[in-house]
This record gives C-alpha cells, structure tokens and sequence, in this order.
C-alpha cells in the first residue's frame, strides 16, 4: 500500500486548499481508525484484568505519583482525560463498585469529593502494568523513541488546537 503522501506527490498539482483539506480529511480519518484500534487492542491488552480502556485511563491518572496519595477531584479527572462528566461518572461508579477507586470528601469543603486508588486498586494497577508495558512496546516497536517524542510533541499541538475550539462543557 503506498503511503497517503507518496500518492498526493504524484497526483496533479491542485490547489492548497483543497490539497491540504485532502490531507486534513487523510489525517482525521487515520486518527479516527487509529482511536478506534487503541481502544479494541488496548481493551483486549487489559481484559485479563476485567478492565477496559477508560477504566486503565482512570486507574493510571489517579496512579501518577501527584495524585496517588490525595487522589484527585472530578473536575480534575475531566480536564486531564477530556471526558464528560457523564462518561466519567459511568467509568468512575463502575471502578468503585469493582472496589478499585473510592471517592473522598476533601478537607476544607465537604462538597467538594476527590476519587483516588484504593489499596486493591493499586495492586491492581501494578498488576496490569507489565501488560500495558507489552501493550505499548508492541503498537510503538515500528518508532524510534525519537519519533516517539516527536509524535508526543505534534499529538499535543493537535489536542491544544482542538482544545481552543471546544465548546465548555
């Protein structure tokens, strides 16, 4: 299969915009498969686990060493992974109904509720980590870490750039 820019190289020269809205449409669609192939491989990587993608997204923002201790607020958890607080909440109610994440009242203001690991959550966390690990090293073991960074680095711009014209939830 030739690569999209080895096809768009031969093909007549048009113009920009349409050329670069042919390669923004090219760009959407891989991220989109991309996505959809993240969350059924990484879904499978984790099933010994009884876990799914959104919920090893959950479990490994609250495992990062800021938030392992005091956890982390719902609002917090959305700003991080961008999801609603609709999905969330279904990821969160279920993890905590597993006995893998409670939810606290936070000094100070008792309306205000962090989530965080419990202890069994955080065995859990560690168990799953060499399959994840696996899982990583199998999907990126085509990149450099280079290219690696580099991908990094461009996926931020992308996200920061969607992110400016995101509708507040």
């Amino acid at each position: 299969m030739q690569s999209p820019v080895a096809v768009l190289s031969v093909q007549a020269p048009r113009d920009d915009d349409a050329a670069r809205f042919d390669v923004a449409n090219r760009l959407f669609l891989r991220l989109y498969q991309s996505s959809n192939l993240m969350h059924k491989t990484g879904t499978r990587a984790v099933a010994a686990f009884g876990a799914t993608t959104q919920q090893w997204a959950v479990m490994g923002a609250l495992a990062r060493p800021g938030s392992r201790e005091s956890g982390l607020t719902v609002k917090e958890l959305i700003a991080f992974l961008m999801l609603s607080r609709q999905n969330l909440t279904a990821v969160i109610d279920r993890l905590v109904a597993a006995g893998l994440v409670e939810r606290l009242r936070a000094g100070g203001d008792g309306r205000l509720r962090h989530v965080r690991l419990t202890e069994e959550g955080a065995r859990q966390w560690g168990a799953m980590g060499p399959a994840i690990r696996a899982y990583y090293q199998a999907a990126l073991g085509g990149f450099s870490t280079e290219e690696c960074v580099q991908l990094f680095r461009l996926l931020d711009r992308l996200r920061d750039s969607l992110n400016r014209i995101a509708e507040p939830e």
